[in-house]
C-alpha cells in the first residue's frame, strides 16, 4: 500500500485547506520555472531541426517532444498511483533535463538521431507541467475544480510568455561558451527542469494525492456501507451515462475500490462506461491536435519571409502572443467552466480554435494577422483543455484518477505528435494555408461528440 511518511498521522483529520494553499502555492511556482524550460526549447526546436535535418524532418522532431510526453505520461502516472505525486512529478522533470543535454550535444555532432532521442526525453519537462494541473485539483473543493486548475496552468504564463524572448540571449551567450548556434536555449532548459524537481522533491508534502485517498477511505466508514442490493444498484448508477458538462465528480461506488495501480487497460475500462470522461479526453486532445499542428510550423512559416538575423526575434514575439493566449486567460476561463460548465467552455473553445485556423491560414506574410491568430489559437486551446481536464478529473473516482489521467495525456499527446508529424510534410508540399485548413476540419469530431444529447435523467451540468 502506498505511503506517505509526511502525512498527518493515522486518526488525525488534516486541515485541507491549508494543505491546498501550500500546494497550490507549490505548484504555481514549479509550473513557472517549469514554464521557461519548457517554451525556451519549443520557440527554437523547430529551428534547429531543420538545420540539422531538413523542413519536412523538423516536423518530425518536434513531434519526437510530444511522443515524448505521451509515453512517459504512463510511468509517471503509475508511479503517482502507487507513491503519490511528488515522485512522478519530480521524475518527469528530470528526464525532460537529460533530454535538454542530449539536444545541445545533438546539435554540437549533428547527429540527427540523437536528436531525436534528446527531444522525446526533452518531452518530460511537459509531462510533468501537465500533470501538475491535475494535482492541484487532489484536494480542491467541488464549486473550486476549474478555478483553481486553472490557476496552475496560468503560472506558466509567467515563465512561458517571456521564455521565446530569452532564446536569442541564451543562444548569444552559449554561442560564446563554444556551444553550437541554437544548443544554448536548450541547456537553459536542463537547468530550469533541474531546479523544478529539486523543489517538488523537498517541498510537496503532504503529497496531495495520498492525502485525498486517505480523507475518502476515512470519510466511509464499515458502518455505513449499505446491502449487497444496495451496492449492486450504486454501482449500477455510476455506469449510467452523465452529462457531458456535468459540474459533479461521478463518485465511485461506496464499497467499491477502483485498484490503485491501475493501468491503462483499466483505465480505459473505467473510461468507457463515463460519457463525461470520454468528452473531457476528447476536448483536451483534439485542442491540442490542432494546436500543436498550427503552432509547430509557424517559426518554419516565419522564416519563408525574414532573414536570419529577424526569425528568432520574430519567432519570440509571436509565440509569445500565442502562449499568453494560451495560460494568461486561462483563471477566466477556469471561473466560466465553474459558472457555465464543463461543456458550454468546450465548445466555446473549438469556435476560437476554427477562427484561428481561418485567420493565420489567410494571414499570409502579414506577421500582425498572423499573430491574432496564434493569440485565437491559444484562448481556443485554453478553453479545451481547463474544461476538459476539469471535466475528466471529476468524473472519475480518486483510486483510479491517476491513470485515466495518464490515458488522457497519452492520448493528447500522440494525436499532437501525429499533427507535428504531418504538418511538417504539408507545410513542405502544400503550404501553410492548406495545414490549417486541415487543421480546422479536424475539430468536426470534437464537436459532434460536444453536441450530442444529453440521455434523460443524467445529471445536469451545473450540480
Amino acid at each position: 500500500m502506498a505511503t506517505d511518511l509526511t502525512a498527518p498521522r493515522t486518526g488525525v483529520r488534516p486541515d485541507v485547506a491549508s494543505i491546498q494553499r501550500r500546494t497550490l502555492r507549490l505548484l504555481f511556482t514549479t509550473q513557472i520555472i517549469g514554464g521557461i524550460g519548457v517554451t525556451i526549447g519549443i520557440a527554437v526546436g523547430a529551428l534547429l531541426a531543420a538545420r540539422i535535418a531538413g523542413t519536412a524532418v523538423a516536423g518530425v522532431a518536434q513531434s519526437a517532444g510530444v511522443v515524448g510526453a505521451a509515453l512517459l505520461a504512463v510511468p509517471v502516472t503509475r508511479i503517482m498511483a502507487r507513491h503519490g505525486r511528488r515522485p512522478g512529478l519530480a521524475l518527469a522533470y528530470a528526464v525532460g533535463a537529460v533530454g535538454g543535454v542530449l539536444v545541445v550535444l545533438a546539435a554540437a555532432t549533428r547527429w540527427v538521431p540523437l536528436l531525436f532521442l534528446g527531444m522525446l526525453l526533452f518531452g518530460g519537462g511537459t509531462a510533468a507541467n501537465l500533470q501538475a494541473r491535475y494535482t492541484a485539483v487532489d484536494l480542491a473543493e467541488p464549486a473550486r475544480r476549474g478555478r483553481q486548475l486553472s490557476l496552475i496552468v496560468w503560472a506558466t504564463t509567467i515563465g512561458a510568455v517571456a521564455a521565446p524572448n530569452f532564446a536569442a540571449l541564451a543562444d548569444r551567450v552559449t554561442t560564446g561558451w563554444g556551444l553550437p548556434p541554437l544548443a544554448g536555449p536548450f541547456a537553459f532548459s536542463a537547468a530550469a527542469f533541474v531546479l523544478a524537481a529539486v523543489v517538488l522533491l523537498g517541498l510537496l508534502r503532504p503529497d496531495p494525492l495520498l492525502t485525498a485517498r486517505r480523507l475518502a477511505a476515512a470519510d466511509a466508514p464499515a458502518a455505513d456501507r449499505p446491502s449487497a442490493a444496495d451496492a449492486t444498484a450504486t454501482a449500477v448508477a455510476a455506469e449510467a451515462p452523465a452529462a457531458g458538462g456535468a459540474g459533479r465528480p461521478a463518485a465511485a461506488p461506496v464499497g467499491v475500490r477502483a485498484p490503485r495501480a491501475a493501468g491503462m487497460r483499466a483505465a480505459w475500462s473505467v473510461v468507457r462506461g463515463q460519457p463525461a470522461a470520454r468528452l473531457g479526453i476528447a476536448a483536451v486532445a483534439v485542442g491540442h491536435l490542432v494546436m500543436v499542428a498550427v503552432m509547430a510550423m509557424t517559426p518554419v512559416r516565419l522564416g519563408e519571409s525574414h532573414a536570419d538575423a529577424d526569425v528568432l526575434r520574430l519567432v519570440g514575439i509571436v509565440l509569445s502572443l500565442h502562449i499568453a493566449g494560451m495560460y494568461a486567460f486561462s483563471p477566466v476561463v477556469g471561473w466560466l467552466t465553474d459558472r457555465l460548465g464543463r461543456r458550454a467552455v468546450i465548445l466555446g473553445g473549438v469556435g476560437l480554435l476554427l477562427a484561428a485556423c481561418a485567420v493565420a491560414g489567410t494571414a499570409g506574410h502579414h506577421t500582425p494577422r498572423l499573430s491574432v491568430g496564434l493569440v485565437l489559437l491559444g484562448l481556443g486551446w485554453s478553453g479545451t483543455m481547463v474544461a476538459g481536464s476539469t471535466l475528466l478529473s471529476e468524473s472519475v473516482a480518486a483510486e483510479v484518477r491517476p491513470s485515466v489521467q495518464g490515458l488522457s495525456d497519452l492520448i493528447m499527446g500522440l494525436a499532437g505528435a501525429g499533427a507535428a508529424v504531418v504538418s511538417g510534410f504539408v507545410m513542405q508540399f502544400a503550404g501553410y494555408p492548406v495545414l490549417t485548413l486541415l487543421a480546422a476540419v479536424a475539430v468536426a469530431p470534437l464537436v459532434a461528440l460536444a453536441l450530442r444529447p444529453v440521455p434523460i435523467g443524467a445529471p445536469d451540468e451545473e450540480g
